[in-house]
């Protein structure tokens, strides 16, 4: 005898067709979020298009940074001074890369405005607005990073390794990567352009000063130690150090004038001077890749609240 009896068949049919509703609202609603955020893609490419100038001169300042510093760091010795060229070399190209993404501050001031209008009807979501910036951004900051990369790397003389190079290239790429979203999540809460250039130059030059170039971290005052593990020159910092001795370890970088068989300064010992006993570049690079994921949630919640606040 068939347990289910005549008053639940009708009942589990309706369940049924519910289900099959609800799965075809489910792919509708994907296939609008898709077509959403292919749509702004194309208006953010349409963006770099009108404002190619802006993105041609950030090109050229990647190309022409990085001949400069290579011009002046010229081939790099592997002694004690070649230890503090090579330091120097990494903090002043993580200012310049960092400080070089403030030029993309009144573009998105001036989208934030037609955003806010275009949000608050239900035009598109904020989710939307903000995957559709980091997939049309993210290649074009991995170009910014290969023209910087590959004349100061190679012009210096730095690590000859391949790997060494592409690690290279890909913490200079996070590091732009990080920079355009803290300037992303700072074009959010700015009013206008001059309050944000100088929000984003103290909050860059906090960062520098606590980065443990500068100060280091066993001398920063208790009360600011906070600042020491949340600046992001720190990681990349230590990652590019990393990357640049690691495998030379034993390598030396000075002698004993009196005893010159002994070595006084080998890779290691340039690293324990930074505190870096142990190879920690891809916990680095998990940290770096954080701070990206985390200013871009921060923009978007607040974008989130300016526009349910916006009359249209």
């Amino acid at each position: 005898m068939n347990e289910q009896g005549p008053y639940n068949m009708p009942w589990r049919g309706e369940f049924e067709a519910q289900q099959d509703v609800n799965d075809r609202q489910t792919g509708c609603c994907y296939s609008l979020r898709h077509i959403e955020v292919m749509s702004l893609c194309l208006r953010f490419w349409k963006i770099i298009y009108r404002t190619k100038q802006l993105f041609l001169a950030r090109s050229m300042q990647a190309i022409v940074g990085g001949f400069g510093l290579g011009s002046v760091f010229l081939q790099v010795k592997t002694d004690e001074d070649g230890i503090a060229e090579r330091l120097g070399l990494f903090a002043f190209s993580l200012s310049f890369l960092l400080s070089s993404t403030v030029e993309a501050l009144p573009i998105y001031l001036q989208e934030r405005h037609v955003l806010m209008k275009e949000a608050s009807r239900g035009a598109y979501k904020i989710s939307s607005y903000m995957l559709a910036n980091t997939i049309i951004f993210i290649p074009f900051l991995l170009a910014v990073a290969i023209l910087f990369a590959l004349p100061v790397y190679w012009i210096v003389g730095l690590n000859p390794s391949f790997s060494a190079f592409a690690f290279f290239i890909f913490i200079v790429w996070l590091i732009v990567l990080m920079a355009s979203s803290l300037v992303l999540f700072l074009s959010a809460i700015s009013p206008d352009f001059v309050s944000g250039n100088s929000l984003i130059c103290t909050v860059l030059g906090a960062f520098f000063l606590f980065s443990g170039y500068f100060i280091p971290k066993d001398n920063i005052p208790k009360y600011w130690i906070f600042m020491y593990y949340v600046s992001l020159y720190k990681y990349p910092l230590d990652a590019l150090l990393i990357n640049e001795y690691w495998n030379m370890e034993d390598k030396c970088f000075s002698w004993k004038p009196q005893d010159y068989p002994n070595c006084s300064m080998t890779g290691r010992d340039v690293l324990s001077a930074r505190g870096l006993e142990r190879d920690t570049r891809w916990m680095n690079v998990g940290i770096m890749f954080g701070f990206f994921l985390f200013y871009r949630v921060l923009c978007w919640i607040i974008l989130s609240r300016k526009a349910s606040k916006t009359m249209i």
